[in-house]
């Protein structure tokens, strides 16, 4: 019998592929530790929803950031 045996000049990604999705986990994770309620001055007078709205360019980058992240 003829076998092929691995002599280890081809090397196997899966360790690469591991730590850089490692990595990716801990750069999403680091984009969402960020968010934070709002309290703006004066938070009484303004409800949530308009305060959050007031955040969308915020928001629209996270979710890009998150998004870019993801496709690589």
């Amino acid at each position: 019998m003829s076998e092929s045996r691995d002599t280890g000049t081809e090397r196997d990604t899966g360790r690469i592929e591991a730590f850089s999705d490692g990595v990716f986990a801990i750069a999403i994770t680091l984009l969402i530790l960020d968010v934070r309620v709002p309290h703006p001055p004066g938070a009484e007078a303004v409800p949530l929803r308009a305060a959050l709205l007031g955040l969308w360019p915020s928001y629209l980058a996270l979710v890009l950031s998150f998004v870019m992240i993801g496709i690589y």
